[in-house]
């Protein structure tokens, strides 16, 4: 074998190997996350996410305040529902309903990678996920969303893999 041959496939190596490392580390939310890290990295106000909304609600557009007799922790956070079914829905598949982002501002997250409060009445189901945003003060960010959302929507996951490690 020549010297150029063994050069090239060691770059090629190398670079095989830094793919996969980025494959995995883009992977690893999906797979699992601790749930000290979950506490940490997502919106919780009194130990509730989503300021106590029923994040089933959501997806019927209707978003109501949960009840904490119909109450559910889910790796380390804590959500309401506003109904038993609604408890059900979520409990066979939670990672359909959980909110984007950790609960927090999906164009705050895409615009400087901030965790920056939300109006739980301010919303958007994109790509079957909900996002939240940030609505106070003349400044509703749902509307800014909505000029580029593609293009916002990439940076948001980008800044929220980055504050999950």
């Amino acid at each position: 074998m020549s010297y150029q041959f063994l050069s090239q496939m060691k770059r090629r190596l190398n670079s095989d190997m830094l793919l996969l490392f980025f494959l995995l580390a883009s992977v690893q939310p999906v797979l699992g996350q601790d749930e000290d890290v979950r506490k940490r990295t997502f919106n919780i106000r009194k130990n509730i996410a989503i300021e106590g909304y029923d994040p089933v609600s959501y997806f019927d557009q209707k978003p109501a305040p949960g009840d904490a007799k119909y109450q559910f922790n889910y790796k380390g956070v804590t959500y309401q529902f506003s109904s038993q079914e609604n408890l059900t829905k979520f409990r066979s598949s939670p990672e359909k309903y959980e909110p984007a982002y950790g609960g927090w501002c999906a164009y705050a997250m895409a615009d400087t990678g901030e965790k920056v409060k939300i109006d739980p009445e301010t919303y958007k189901i994109v790509d079957g996920r909900l996002c939240l945003f940030y609505n106070f003060w003349g400044n509703n960010t749902l509307v800014t969303w909505n000029k580029d959302e593609k293009a916002l929507k990439s940076k948001a996951e980008l800044h929220w893999r980055m504050i999950q490690h």
